[in-house]
């Protein structure tokens, strides 16, 4: 391979929610199999440690703070991820704030909350790296929905109707630039071992005690947030360019 196609070949990634749990892991797998990698976040300190433990393992990577439901912010980030490490063409919507609470005390601000973050995130991103794929004829876009909102889950409605969204969203996009060499597919994860879920669970925010959710899979046991990594390769890989549309469960047998 020439220098000059071997240039051409490394990818540009942008990860949201790269600081930390699932994201972290994402973009740490995506570097080593030779991306760049765009580390964006809303805690500075989280994405600077990813981003340099990239470049501190011969990867190139930035950190590129933002909160994804502004779009000044996305689009400024975008911009400074492109001027550092070329166009943009994979993208992985990670970026999730949660909320546990029943139904009838949810309070608007508490839904316009989860919905902009989860939801309004992943169009704002996703609208401002499109065109570095469209102009190359070649993308992959991964979102991260939830089991939730395939199997609904208590004092979660907020939360799981967006990620319902999510999954809408990203068949719709799939169906949109598919003609245009870009692929949209979701992976959605079941009870992984994140910083949000050990929130949850040190704070009794389950019905029932989490060993109890995890007792009723066929794997009994968190998931790995590097199980999701692996899940996200596979979906940006060259060899998954004839799969769109789907959405892959990484969730120990948990069926919908």
């Amino acid at each position: 391979m020439t220098e000059a196609a071997k240039a051409q070949s490394i990818k540009t990634a942008l990860v949201t929610g790269g600081g930390s749990g699932m994201g972290r892991a994402i973009c740490l797998r995506l570097a080593r199999e030779g991306r760049q990698v765009g580390v964006l976040g809303d805690n500075p300190d989280n994405i600077a440690e990813v981003a340099q433990l990239i470049i501190e393992g011969g990867g190139k990577a930035i950190a590129v703070r933002a909160d994804v439901a502004d779009r000044a912010q996305v689009d400024a980030a975008v911009l400074a991820t492109r001027a550092a490490l070329g166009p943009i063409t994979i993208l992985v919507n990670n970026a999730a704030v949660e909320n546990f609470c029943p139904f009838p005390e949810i309070t608007e601000e508490n839904w316009d909350n989860v919905l902009r973050v989860n939801l309004k995130g992943m169009y704002n991103t996703t609208q401002s790296v499109l065109p570095d794929m469209l102009a190359a004829s070649w993308g992959r876009i991964v979102t991260l929905s939830a089991l939730g909102a395939q199997i609904g889950a208590p004092n979660m409605v907020h939360y799981t109707a967006s990620k319902g969204a999510v999954i809408a969203m990203t068949r719709s996009l799939a169906v949109e630039l598919g003609p245009r060499g870009i692929t949209v597919n979701s992976i959605s994860p079941g009870f992984i071992d994140t910083p949000m879920s050990r929130r949850a669970i040190d704070s009794n925010l389950f019905p029932v005690p989490y060993e109890q959710i995890i007792a009723s899979y066929p794997i009994p046991r968190l998931g790995e947030p590097e199980e999701i990594a692996f899940a996200c390769s596979f979906f940006v890989s060259e060899e998954a360019g004839y799969i769109t549309a789907q959405l892959l469960g990484v969730n120990g047998g948990c069926a919908p």
